[in-house]
């Protein structure tokens, strides 16, 4: 199979879709790895190291779409992007389609077979491929929070983990899953106090038990949430639906009542944000204000820590690309049920129920 891989051009994205040691063992395979010029520089990963292990170097970005059968990203096509694909196309990549209509229309249209690496399933029902990345921009958002805080970027000035004498920094976590357990780690090991919200009870057993009591785990019933922010300097939106669009549990009227200068972080900008008053936004322009609240809605967060984000999510990603390069679509995901579900759009038909659902649209059985 020809397999492509173009450089991200979402804002400051400097992730890549494979690593080298992954295009040496399909190259070995027999398949022909096609990398546009400097789409590892970001990774620190060089066209001389791709092509060291059997890469070549595709001419123009126009060429490596033409000649490729499949199409290796990490983050969904832009609009400027569309035109490059070709039909009957497949595409393996971070699609979050049930956020975004336009990219919807455009891969059913193109009949581009879709395939998304948050919907891929494990046993169990498990996400493999959301998990890495779940964890960094978990981890991540509290960092980030934390920069936001400081009164020259406009926040109250809080530091989280307070000194001796003074109140430690409050963060609230909405969803106990995994962005929201390594939000809630890090936001520990700095010295705040920490609350999580997660509807499943089991989890916040598990939650509970995990952090050693060292957390207070609720059930997200408004009122309790409302009085939560009001009370924090940093909220946590960790909130995901597989496939779907993310839930609005916090309103703007929850906004309007948070401190001055506090921060919110949208870990589920993705999926249209658990926040009422949410937007994406990009790494070049972070944040805006909501009643003198300070919204960061970055959709990819781990594209600026590439030298860990792109090797954990390679980790992840390769046995299924390598599986579909070397079975070919339809006997792959027809012999992993799990992959299967990864399919959102085939054929020009969708194939994946959240997305149907999300925009009210039939769905091929």
């Amino acid at each position: 199979m020809i397999i492509g891989i173009p450089k991200e051009i979402k804002d400051q994205e400097f992730r890549i879709g494979i690593t080298p040691v992954g295009v040496a063992a399909l190259c070995q395979e027999g398949h022909t790895l096609i990398l546009e010029s400097g789409a590892g520089e970001g990774s620190d990963l060089s066209d001389t190291d791709y092509q060291n292990k059997g890469a070549e170097i595709a001419s123009s970005k126009r060429a490596l779409f033409q000649n490729a059968e499949m199409i290796i990203k990490v983050k969904e096509p832009l609009p400027e992007e569309f035109e490059l694909f070709h039909a009957k196309q497949i595409l393996l990549t971070y699609l979050h389609l049930a956020a975004d209509r336009t990219l919807l229309n455009f891969l059913l249209e193109k009949k581009i077979t879709a395939i998304a690496y948050e919907t891929i399933e494990s046993e169990g029902g498990k996400r493999p491929l959301l998990k890495p990345m779940s964890e960094v921009a978990g981890r991540m958002s509290v960092l980030l929070g934390a920069r936001f805080l400081t009164k020259t970027e406009g926040g109250c000035g809080v530091l989280l983990s307070g000194v001796a004498g003074v109140e430690k920094g409050k963060v609230t976590v909405i969803g106990g899953g995994i962005v929201g357990k390594n939000a809630a780690q890090v936001a520990l090991a700095l010295g705040a106090e920490v609350t999580i919200f997660e509807e499943n009870s089991a989890q916040r057993s598990y939650l509970d038990d995990h952090f050693k009591g060292a957390v207070v785990t609720l059930p997200p019933y408004p009122d309790m949430l409302a009085t939560s922010l009001k009370n924090s300097h940093l909220v946590i939106g960790a909130v995901s639906v597989t496939g779907n669009k993310a839930p609005h549990l916090v309103t703007r009227k929850m906004i309007s009542e948070m401190r001055k200068g506090s921060v919110v972080v949208d870990v589920a900008i993705d999926q249209g944000g658990c926040f009422e008053t949410a937007r994406k936004t990009s790494h070049s322009d972070p944040v805006y204000v909501v009643d003198d609240v300070i919204h960061y809605c970055v959709a990819n967060i781990p594209g600026v820590v590439p030298k860990t984000a792109t090797f954990a999510l390679s980790n992840e990603t390769f046995p299924y690309i390598q599986k579909i390069a070397s079975l070919g679509f339809e006997a792959a995901t027809a012999s992993d049920p799990g992959l299967k579900k990864g399919v959102n759009v085939h054929a020009g038909k969708i194939t994946y129920s959240a997305v149907a659902e999300a925009f009210n649209l039939a769905m091929e059985s």
